[in-house]
């Protein structure tokens, strides 16, 4: 079963559910197989439900003996990023802080899908806290690229990534701060969307930088992206940060035509720091799509240089206060000390990881006292005059285009010794947080046997043309059809 049903996109494993040509049950069963399978050598899966997916397939199967309607996601195994919360089911956050807590609520996102009568497979390992680019940052594990299983998979999101591209999970959830969601997607070839800030609730989300932190999904095509998007957007009054308007019919975007749609092209972002073979893969994208009768032409950022240093001020000073609150009282690992002061320090020293600390020192000497104007307000004013040169490009144009990423998929180890270097690697990802915009990680290639994505940029609330450029980029091409060799010999033949 697993061979005739894993692979497939959401909107095919509808369609064999619609005809009742496989269960919900024996759909679940194939992705757990695959799961024990290929997980091994993956790591993706930090908790696996094998008994609750079931019982929530068994669900949907009554349903259907019924005569009831399938809803478009109802009876799909999916999986959740370790960051939002899930009811009694672990949620760790990829930390030693949170490594037993167990959540007494849902997330909207988790309740969303709920209704929506997905099936939940499992939590997904993750940068401790989100902070990374790699998920080499989990207390854990180090989840692979499935693609080459001595790079890393990217991150914050990286098992959310690899599953999709393992075939793992139909689609899964991640989180998108500076870049978490669209940059996995880009180095495990699978397509990645940041919706607009406020577009998705963040209620049960575990925060890192709150002004920063968007949920999305990942899809294998641009049609489940925005089926998934249609399920989870939408106003949640119990976030305030969640923008009141209707969310549309994301599938109503998904046409095949984009004729005289103007598309800008950032020159900042192709410029030092970009892989020469990335930015050919790109350009041969830009092509096909002016080809297929897109008008397109240059622009400028201009403040896109100091994105790197404004993010790592902002995102670190929300962290420093948002990661507060851990100190052994309230939840959360607790260190055995002799008074409440020790316990303090020691919870806190021996709770989280190294880059969480160095991001919590960094945010908090931003915050600091006679530190504050100098830093932290004058990054909130770059951010302004970052937002400020989309606004104005959005003047002239309907959609930006980039490479997601300036490299390929890179090694183990290779970047992890030095954090400015894995700063940088989201030199084309953080500005679009910054601005609070939407941006989708689609398929454009290989470079040397690796994935790279190519980003695609809207306005606020403009998810809806990034779905058609995406969608018609994918019906001409066939990137997304790529799949990584997981082969027995090739799982086996990977180093732990």
């Amino acid at each position: 079963m697993e061979s005739v049903t894993i692979g497939k996109s959401v909107s095919e494993l509808h369609e064999l559910l619609l005809h009742k040509d496989i269960s919900s049950t024996e759909l679940t069963k194939a992705y757990i197989d695959r799961i024990k399978s290929v997980d091994p050598a993956l790591q993706a899966y930090l908790t696996v439900l094998e008994d609750e997916a079931l019982a929530q397939a068994a669900e949907v199967d009554e349903k259907v003996s019924q005569g009831q309607a399938l809803k478009p996601l109802e009876g799909i195994p999916m999986a959740l990023k370790d960051n939002m919360c899930t009811e009694g089911i672990r949620t760790s956050c990829a930390s030693k802080m949170l490594e037993n807590f167990y959540p007494p609520y849902n997330a909207t996102v988790t309740e969303r899908l709920r209704a929506a009568g997905t099936i939940l497979l499992g939590k997904l390992n993750m940068d401790e806290f989100a902070m990374g680019s790699s998920t080499e940052n989990s207390f854990f594990t180090k989840t692979r690229n499935p693609w080459n299983l001595e790079c890393v998979p990217g991150g914050s999101s990286g098992g959310s990534a690899v599953a999709v591209a393992g075939d793992e999970a139909a689609f899964t959830l991640g989180s998108d701060t500076g870049g978490s969601i669209r940059q996995p997607a880009a180095f495990c070839g699978v397509v990645g969307m940041k919706p607009t800030y406020g577009a998705v609730s963040r209620l049960g989300l575990i925060a890192f930088a709150s002004s920063l932190d968007q949920i999305g999904p990942f899809t294998k095509t641009v049609r489940d992206n925005a089926l998934v998007m249609n399920a989870i957007a939408g106003h949640d009054p119990l976030d305030s940060t969640s923008v009141p308007i209707e969310a549309p019919d994301y599938t109503k975007f998904l046409v095949n035509d984009i004729k005289g749609l103007k598309i800008g092209i950032p020159r900042e972002y192709f410029g030092a720091g970009i892989d020469p073979e990335v930015a050919k893969g790109i350009q041969a994208g830009i092509q096909t799509l002016i080809d297929l009768g897109a008008e397109v032409a240059e622009c400028t950022l201009p403040h896109t240089e100091y994105a790197i240093p404004a993010y790592y001020l902002i995102a670190t000073a929300e962290a420093s206060s948002n990661l507060a609150r851990y100190d052994g009282v309230r939840y959360g690992y607790r260190a055995d000390a002799d008074d409440v002061l020790g316990m303090f320090k020691k919870t806190r020293a021996e709770g989280f990881g190294q880059e969480v600390k160095r991001r919590i020192m960094l945010g908090t000497y931003a915050l600091s006292s006679g530190y504050y104007d100098a830093y932290y307000l004058k990054a909130q004013k770059v951010r302004t005059l970052i937002k400020q040169d989309f606004d104005k490009a959005f003047e002239k144009f309907d959609v930006l285009l980039s490479p997601t990423a300036p490299t390929a998929a890179f090694k183990f180890g290779e970047k992890s010794a030095d954090p400015l270097a894995m700063y940088l690697s989201d030199i084309t990802t953080v500005p679009i947080n910054l601005a609070g915009i939407p941006a989708i990680s689609i398929p454009a290639g290989l470079v040397n046997g690796l994935p790279i994505g190519m980003q695609l940029m809207g306005k606020a609330f403009g998810e809806g043309s990034l779905y058609r450029v995406a969608y018609t980029f994918e019906q001409n091409t066939n990137y997304h059809t790529l799949k990584p060799n997981l082969s027995r010999e090739v799982l086996t033949g990977g180093s732990r």
